[in-house]
């Protein structure tokens, strides 16, 4: 196995790692409940989970997706969550190498599956995803020095600002609140990955994307949008074709 081989592999296993922490950030945190007490257990005979038949994916393939005590079955989310992290993970560094964007990506990937999942199970978009990821992203940022700071700066100041005014806007228009303070921190934590212009790409697709699909069901059957999922999306879309999308419209523009 060559070293490239070896790297893609212990990204996977990371993020297998980090997707078991993620399903127990998306169980937890809509609870309010702390990510480290107590321990994990089963759901309907309370057994604590071991160690054993805690390593990711590869314990419930074991277990044939049932606990070892009641035999009731686990849910599908818990393996599917830790697959698609480390995927993400594994793809990161093959599409970027060995680099901080690798990095910045599959942890920013890794935000907007946690905050989608929360967001169309409970309607909460919690602030450890938001702030906390706000912070990674400026962190990840200084390795562009301090134009990248900056630019990751102003995208936090543009995404948060933009939703906020947009909110404000809706609440005026239909006398109720019209997005959630969840959304309005989301896109400052979505601004200091993807920049100013990525803020308005992640914008436009995401409202776009609610538009097509969730908004007629929504009217129809009186329901929630959980906006948070189209804006991850969106933001998907900014950090890996943002730079393709911003050229291509500069042409457009110019009737190239």
């Amino acid at each position: 196995m060559g070293a490239d081989a070896i790297l893609v592999v212990a990204a996977v296993l990371l993020g297998l790692c980090i997707g078991s922490f993620l399903n127990v950030c998306i169980l937890r945190l809509p609870r309010d409940q702390s990510l480290l007490h107590p321990r994990s257990t089963c759901p309907n005979c309370k057994q604590p989970i071991a160690w054993r038949d805690n390593i990711p994916l590869f314990s419930w393939l074991w277990l044939r997706g049932k606990c070892r005590w009641c035999h009731t079955p686990i849910s599908k989310q818990y393996p599917l969550i830790e697959a698609l992290v480390g995927a993400l993970f594994g793809v990161s560094i093959l599409a970027y190498g060995v680099s901080l964007h690798a990095l910045s990506a599959a942890l920013f990937g890794t935000l907007l599956l946690g905050i989608a999942i929360t967001d169309a199970r409970h309607y909460i978009i919690p602030d450890e995803f938001t702030w906390g990821g706000l912070v990674i992203g400026l962190l990840l940022s200084l390795g562009g020095g301090m134009p990248g700071f900056l630019n990751a700066v102003l995208g936090a100041v543009v995404g948060f600002a933009l939703l906020g005014l947009v909110g404000l806007a809706g609440s005026w228009v239909f006398k109720e609140e019209a997005m959630g303070g969840g959304d309005i921190k989301m896109m400052a934590m979505v601004g200091s990955f993807v920049g100013w212009r990525g803020v308005l790409i992640t914008v436009f697709a995401g409202a776009a994307l609610g538009s097509l699909i969730f908004v007629p069901l929504s009217l129809k059957k009186k329901r929630l949008v959980p906006f948070g999922v189209f804006l991850a999306v969106g933001a998907a879309v900014a950090f890996v074709f943002g730079d393709a999308i911003v050229v291509w419209y500069g042409h457009f523009l110019k009737g190239d």
